[in-house]
Parts: C-alpha cells; structure tokens; sequence
C-alpha cells in the first residue's frame, strides 16, 4: 500500500525518536531490550520452522542479487580473477555422492552447477516431468551440504542436454567456463544414496534394525542401471543412454564452446571423510599427484601450456581449501637419458616459485615408456634420415610448440595420438602406478583433446581407459583458455 503522509524521512525520525527516548528513561533497561532483540532474530533465523507466509529476506536477496548482477560486467573479466565456475553432469545421484562432494571443493569460492538431462519430448508428454524432481535436486544439495545450484533440462539426447546447459546456464558474468563428466567405461555404479540413509537409520534405531526403510523425497531417484529393480536396458543394451560416439562428441563440443573440460573416473567409492581424515587418527600424509604432461606425445614434455597451467592451477585450489590444506602436491617430471635432470627440476621449481605453488617436484625416468611410442620407433616419417636423440628431440618438441600455438584454431586437434599403441598405454599406465607410493587421494592427469576424425573416437576413449585403468581416483583435464598470469 502507498500511504499519502509516510517517507522514509518520518520513519527514519521516528526510529531516532524512539531509540532517544528509550536511553533516556533507563540506558540499562534500552541496552538489555536491543540486546534480547538482537538475540531472538538470531534464535528465528536460525531455529524457525518453515512458514507458509514467505520470507521479506528473500526479496531483499533477490533486490541485493539482481542490482550486483547486473553491475558483474563480462567485458571486464582479467585473468587475475579468474575462478573455477564448474558445471558437472550428473546421470544419477545415487552413485555421484562422492563426485559431487569432491568438486565442491575443488570450485572453491566459483559458482557450481549440477546439470542433469533427462530424455524425451515435450511435444508428446502431457506435462513438464522436470518440475516435480526439483525438490529432490534441492534436498540432495540441502542433505549433502554443498553450496550449488540446480538445472535440468528436457531433450531428445544427451549431447544436446549438455550444449542447452552450457549455452544457458548461470546469468550474466557468472556461467560456467568447466565442464566437468564422469568416465564412460563398464564399472557397475553402486548406490550410496541408500548406504548413507541406512547406515543413519541404524543409528538412531539401534535397537530396532529391522523397521522397515521408507525413502524420503531425498532419494526419490532413478534406480541406477544394473539394479534389479530397474527394467529398462537402456538405448544400448547395458543401461547406458549415450555411447562412446556420443560421448566424445560432447567433449568435442564444450571444447568448440572453449569450455574446460575435465573427466572423473573411479570416484564412485571416493569418500571425502574417510580421505581427509585427521592425520593423527589416520597417521598418514594426503597426496595430490599431478601429471601436467600429455603423456601420448611424449614429444611435447612441456610444462608450460595452457592446458598444463590449467592443470596445475586445479589442483593448487583444490590445495588452499581448508580441508584440503594439509594435503601434499606432488609434480612428477618425466625425464630421458641425455637430458639435464637437475636443471629441468630447477625451470619447474622456479616456475612454482613463480605461481606461488607449493609442491614436491618428483623425477620420473621413462625411457623404456617412450621407446614404445611410435614416434621412437621409426614412425617419423620414411623421408627422414638418421637423426642424432637431441636434434631428433628439439624438432619435434619445436613441432609440438608449433601445433600447441595458441594462434591454432581451436579444433586443430593432432591425429597422430590414434597411432599410439596398447603396450605404450600400458607401460605408462604402469609408469603412474608405480610412482604411487603411498597412494595419492586423487591424481590429476592431462587429457589430450579428441581427434578430428569421428570415426576415431572409439579408439580416443579406448586410449584413454587403457591410460586411467586402476588408478583410483582420477580427473583428465583440459584447459583451453588462460588461467594464471605473473603480470602484476
């Protein structure tokens, strides 16, 4: 209602008035009152149930939010304030629990985006069927405790579903510039929406284990492929809704999109408590190991590219959050015969010194790894002639510089990755492993973009599985844009 004889000025003087006369008949009695007031704001906040007649704080959020929003102005993004604004994809969240909750920390003070895409046709379906799932969407970010918004979509495939998000997701200067998937292979997903709540149930009942378990509108999900509960095979015979072909594709698009795309494997059985436990409970130190090399092109060892930089600024954040700041970041330097050790462990500790990045720089020797990979194995090309290591080695890491150039187009991926072989993959699968002493809590490992050729992306993801089997908790990342400058 507008009222004809009302301003802020009177209500303003008429607050002043008060808070005068107040003081003025007893200062003790004045102080107590706004003290006890005080106090019962904080005890409503805080303790009060949920009402049906809305919150004011909401629309003064949202006049807060709108009005600083608009001023966030893209034309003014540096990359010295650059942060991790992550959108990760989630097919179930019966089994991404440990996923979900390990990139909450790793985007840190970046906006979070959990994106899922549901398959179907408007046109045919009576009504929106992605309404009545948000309120689960919300309890599992309430019951995780995670700071992340919500966006589902409706489309004929995933690949689309994931171009709608990317496209559209977040609002003005705050979109998602990483995309973050989990690994396409065979693994069995495991369900630990239903572990959680029967282990919490047998906690508050431990006299009564045997109550029946109803589930709340929390777990009201999907039943995962593979359980007996589910009925449908999926488009592909194994539960599954996208094939390799699909999958790669959508890599291939967030990259097209200059999106940042990263790859988790193995972090169904990741649990964030059990990793980051005290170490004197644990007795034991957490690890961090980053590989910021593209180990299918042994020819291109270079630490210093955008994808590398990126590489090693993920897990440099990932390092600085609370409970992660304990852990301990170990670099592994793959080095061959004939090359100087000490002084390429000098350029990268003084690189970290550099990007202020506190880490254990590890040599790795793998000479035997490399003498499998094509390249050393004549596969340089008929015309050449005989070539001493070094030359042979400056040429090619003179050729890896130039394909990495930034002034490349975006989609210039290098082709020559299709002819690496499975015993290169397995001996450099086997390189990792055995530098894992004790075993890290995740590894960070650098993700070749996808060939050209579509019809090669059977054999990227094959190559890539080869590459990350057994490893434990794993991300493959790829960075395409800047993210660290020593510019002042």
């Amino acid at each position: 209602p507008t009222f004809r004889y009302f301003t802020w000025y009177t209500c303003m003087l008429g607050i002043i008035g008060c808070a005068i006369m107040m003081f003025l008949i007893n200062a003790i009695y004045a102080s107590a009152s706004i003290a006890f007031m005080l106090l019962l704001l904080l005890l409503i906040h805080y303790l009060s149930p949920t009402s049906s007649w809305g919150y004011i704080s909401q629309a003064l959020i949202f006049h807060q939010v709108r009005k600083y929003l608009l001023m966030l102005d893209v034309r003014k993004d540096h990359i010295k304030f650059w942060r991790p604004q992550i959108l990760l994809m989630v097919s179930n969240p019966r089994s991404s629990m440990g996923l979900v909750t390990f990139i909450n920390d790793i985007k840190k003070s970046g906006l979070y985006v959990l994106g899922h895409v549901q398959l179907g046709d408007l046109s045919t379906l009576p009504s929106d069927p992605l309404q009545a799932q948000y309120d689960s969407w919300l309890a599992l970010v309430d019951h995780l405790n995670i700071k992340a918004f919500v966006n589902l979509t409706l489309a004929d495939s995933v690949r689309h579903g994931v171009q709608h998000l990317l496209f559209i997701s977040g609002l003005g200067g705050m979109r998602p510039n990483t995309l973050v998937l989990g690994f396409y292979d065979d693994c069995l997903p495991k369900d630990k929406l239903i572990e959680s709540s029967l282990s919490a149930t047998e906690s508050t009942d431990p006299l009564n284990p045997s109550q029946d378990f109803e589930q709340p509108a929390l777990y009201r999900f999907a039943y995962l492929r593979g359980s007996s509960d589910r009925r449908d095979y999926g488009e592909f015979g194994d539960g599954k809704v996208l094939g390799p072909q699909e999958y790669v594709s959508i890599i291939s698009d967030a990259m097209k999109m200059l999106k940042n795309v990263a790859l988790a494997r193995y972090f169904n059985d990741f649990d964030r408590a059990q990793v980051l436990l005290p170490s004197s409970l644990a007795k034991r130190v957490v690890y961090v190991d980053v590989w910021p090399v593209n180990l299918l092109r042994p020819d291109s060892c270079s630490y210093v590219d955008t994808c590398s930089l990126f590489l090693l600024q993920l897990a440099c954040i990932l390092n600085m959050v609370k409970a992660w700041r304990k852990a301990t970041l170990r670099l592994f330097l793959c080095v061959e015969e004939g090359r100087s050790v000490k002084g390429s462990q000098a350029k990268l500790g003084q690189l970290l010194k550099d990007l202020r990045i506190k880490a254990e720089v590890h040599p790795v020797p793998w000479d035997q790894v490399v003498a499998l990979h094509w390249q050393r194995q004549g596969g340089l090309g008929k015309n050449q002639g005989y070539q001493s290591p070094d030359s042979a080695t400056d040429e090619m890491e003179a050729s890896a510089i130039e394909e990495e150039s930034e002034d490349d187009y975006v989609n210039s991926f290098p082709s020559n990755a299709t002819r690496v072989s499975d015993d290169y993959l397995a001996a450099v699968n086997k390189l990792i492993l055995d530098q894992a002493s004790p075993p890290p809590a995740v590894r960070f490992l650098y993700l070749p973009r996808p060939p050209a050729d579509t019809r090669r992306y059977a054999t990227y993801l094959h190559q890539l599985d080869l590459l990350t089997q057994d490893l434990g908790p794993t991300l493959l990342i790829h960075g395409v844009t800047p993210v660290i400058t020593t510019d002042l």
